[in-house]
C-alpha cells in the first residue's frame, strides 16, 4: 500500500500543469475545498445565532452583524479559501515563470473578489445605518424616503471610491499621481458639468432643509401635483392630470414652492351680492344668518361676515371662515353646504341675489326733439 502511494506521489510530482506539479495542484484543490466547506459551515452557524440574537435584542449591533452576514457572497468564501490555499502552497515560490503567473493570477482574482465583498458589506452597513439613523432622528416615513436615495448615493460613491483605491494599491499602482490627476481633471469636469453638479448639490439642500417630501402636494409656478420621487438630479411630480412632471432640483430650490401638505387649516374667503332694493333692516340681518349657517357645520371655525361695499350692480358681502383640515375635497363639500343653506335662508328673508346688470337712462333735449319734428310746447 505504501509502495503504491509512493508511486502515485512520484507520478503527481513528475507531471506538471501550467508549470505546477500535479501534486501541488492536488494539495491546492484539497485545501480550497476544505477551507471553503469550513467557512461555509461557520457562516451558516454564525448567521443562525446572529438572527436569533437580533430577534431577541434591541441592540443595533446585532442588526449590523446580520446585514454583514446576509450580504456575504458564496463566491467570496471560495475566493478567501483560494487566497489562503495559494499562500500555503506558494505557487509563486516556483522557479517556473508560468507557475509564478498562475499564483499571481489566483491571488489577484481572489483579492478583487474579496474587495468587492468588502464593498457589498459596506452597502449593507450603509443601508442599515441609514435606517437606524432616520429612526433615531425621528424622521417621518416620507422624510426618510426623501433623504434615503440622496444620502445613499453619496455614501455609496465614497465607499466604492475607497474600494477602487484599495484595489489599485494592492496591485502596486502608485495612487498619489492618480489622485493628483483626478484633482486637475475634476476641476475641468466641474466646469463642464456645473449644471448637473448644481442639481446634485440642490438635492442635498432638499434633503437637509426639507421644503417638501415624498407625498407632499406642491405648487410651483403653473405646475402642481404630488411629489413621487426626489432623486440626485431631478424631482418627479404627479400632476392632477395624471402626467408626470420632471423638475431639475435647481429649479425647485430657486423658485417659490407652496406646500399644501403642511397646511394645518384652510382659510376661505368668499363674497356674494344682493340686489340694491334690499331693505336696510334685512341687510343688517344677513351677516347673522351667515354666522349661524357656518357655525352649524363641523370642522369649521367662523371668522367674520360683513356688508363690505357697494358694488356696480349689487350690495356685496364678504365672509371669512376656516376649514380645520387641509383636505381640498372636504373644503369643497363644506362650501357647497354653505351655499345651499344660504340660498334657503335668503329665500326665507325674501332676499334676491344680484346678478351683473346695468341700467341706461336716456334724456332727450328740446333741440333734438324739434329737429325730429316732435312738439315740445303745450298743444294749441
Amino acid at each position: 500500500m505504501a509502495r503504491t502511494w509512493e508511486q502515485v506521489q512520484l507520478i503527481l510530482d513528475g507531471r506538471t500543469l501550467l508549470g505546477i506539479s500535479l501534486g501541488s495542484w492536488a494539495v491546492f484543490l484539497g485545501l480550497l475545498v476544505g477551507l471553503a466547506l469550513a467557512f461555509r459551515i461557520v457562516l451558516a452557524v454564525v448567521k443562525a445565532r446572529a438572527r436569533r440574537l437580533a430577534d431577541r435584542s434591541e441592540l443595533p449591533l446585532h442588526d449590523y452583524l446580520c446585514q454583514i452576514l446576509d450580504h456575504t457572497w458564496p463566491l467570496s468564501i471560495v475566493a478567501l479559501a483560494a487566497y489562503l490555499a495559494q499562500t500555503l502552497v506558494d505557487f509563486r515560490g516556483s522557479a517556473d515563470a508560468t507557475a509564478v503567473a498562475v499564483g499571481d493570477t489566483i491571488r489577484a482574482v481572489s483579492l478583487i473578489v474579496l474587495f468587492l465583498q468588502a464593498g457589498r458589506w459596506g452597502m449593507g452597513l450603509i443601508d442599515e445605518g441609514l435606517t437606524q439613523g432616520f429612526r433615531f432622528a425621528n424622521f417621518s416615513e416620507s422624510a426618510a424616503r426623501t433623504a434615503h436615495g440622496v444620502v445613499r448615493f453619496f455614501a455609496l460613491a465614497g465607499l466604492w471610491g475607497i474600494i477602487l483605491i484599495l484595489i489599485l494599491g494592492s496591485f502596486g499602482i502608485e495612487i498619489t499621481p492618480l489622485l493628483a490627476g483626478l484633482g486637475v481633471g475634476g476641476i475641468a469636469v466641474a466646469f463642464a458639468l456645473q449644471q448637473i453638479l448644481g442639481d446634485i448639490f440642490c438635492s442635498v439642500a432638499i434633503v437637509l432643509d426639507k421644503p417638501f417630501e415624498v407625498g407632499d402636494f406642491i405648487i410651483t409656478g403653473d405646475h402642481m401635483g404630488v411629489v413621487e420621487f426626489i432623486g440626485v438630479k431631478t424631482t418627479r411630480v404627479r400632476s392632477l392630470g395624471g402626467e408626470q412632471i420632471v423638475f431639475p432640483n435647481s429649479d425647485l430650490i430657486g423658485s417659490r414652492v407652496r406646500n399644501y401638505k403642511r397646511m394645518a387649516e384652510r382659510r376661505v374667503t368668499f363674497t356674494f351680492g344682493v340686489r340694491y332694493d334690499t331693505p336696510a333692516d334685512t341687510l343688517r340681518r344677513i351677516p347673522e344668518e351667515v354666522r349661524e349657517t357656518i357655525e352649524g357645520l363641523d370642522q369649521v371655525r367662523f371668522d367674520r361676515a360683513h356688508f363690505a361695499k357697494f358694488g356696480d350692480s349689487s350690495l356685496d358681502f364678504e365672509v371669512v371662515y376656516y376649514v380645520l383640515s387641509p383636505d381640498y375635497n372636504q373644503y369643497m363639500d363644506l362650501q357647497q353646504s354653505i351655499n345651499l343653506t344660504l340660498m334657503r335662508r335668503m329665500e326665507a328673508l325674501d332676499v334676491e341675489f344680484a346678478f351683473p346688470s346695468r341700467s341706461l337712462y336716456l334724456e332727450q333735449s328740446d333741440a333734438l326733439a324739434a329737429a325730429r319734428g316732435i312738439g315740445t310746447g303745450p298743444p294749441s
